[in-house]
């Protein structure tokens, strides 16, 4: 059998090692005598450095790496994020308008000074004689169907009362109709039973009453203020 040579394969990477000694040589040789200009911060290395980058031995250069673009990865292609400070200002928008629409008065409530009361929506309304709003608050009406809609006045207060059943005491009693077995409704603050009140300030908004509607003392104090006898009181579904 014939024995074949294998080829012989340039030794680039020691070709560049030796040309790249000579290269320090000669440049250190002609700087020292200044036929080669230089900076104080060029040395002989960063000048074969610059000379290394010219040859076509890619195999002692660093591995070059690109970031895909953004057409070859979808995920990194999306929809622009929101803009923070447009979305929250939409969403104080949103609650600005329901919050209005929560405090608007009941369509068909009357005109003139008044105190209104919504049963639906456990709120209480004292408009002055030009119509305004001068304040407007959750309360807690009766539990039990003893209210009906309607037009009414202020016909007695009493600055304390006693409840039905011992119920509790309340004070700032403003009345204005009577329930079917005759005991008078109006408007009162939370009512204290042994010493506590028999609902909390969050119940607000929920009817808890036998027939009355319980408000805050602060409440109660500036409807009392509002509503001498004969203010009209008008009772909305």
């Amino acid at each position: 059998m014939s024995r074949h040579r294998a080829p012989v394969r340039p030794r680039y990477g020691r070709m560049a090692i030796l040309g790249s000694s000579l290269a320090v040589t000669l440049i250190a040789v002609l700087g020292g005598t200044g036929v080669l200009p230089s900076t104080a911060d060029d040395t002989p290395q960063d000048l074969v450095g610059d000379i290394a980058g010219l040859t076509d031995d890619t195999s002692a250069m660093p591995a070059q790496t690109s970031s895909p673009s953004p057409l070859e990865e979808p995920d990194a292609v999306s929809a622009p994020a929101g803009n923070a400070d447009t979305d929250d200002a939409s969403a104080t928008e949103v609650r600005s308008e329901a919050k209005a629409r929560e405090k608007a008065l009941p369509p068909g409530s009357g005109q003139g000074k008044r105190v209104v009361f919504s049963e639906s929506r456990q709120r209480v309304w004292l408009v002055d004689g030009e119509d305004r709003v001068v304040r407007t608050y959750l309360v807690s009406g009766s539990a039990y169907d003893n209210l009906d809609p309607g037009t009414f006045e202020v016909y007695s207060r009493s600055e304390d009362a006693v409840g039905i059943d011992d119920s509790g005491t309340m004070k700032y009693f403003v009345r204005f109709t009577e329930g079917d077995a005759g005991a008078a409704i109006g408007f009162h603050d939370i009512p204290v039973d042994d010493g506590k009140r028999v609902q909390t300030f969050r119940q607000l908004g929920t009817p808890l009453s036998h027939g009355c509607i319980r408000q805050r003392r602060s409440d109660a104090i500036r409807l009392w203020n509002f509503a001498p006898l004969g203010t009209t009181v008008v009772v909305t579904t």
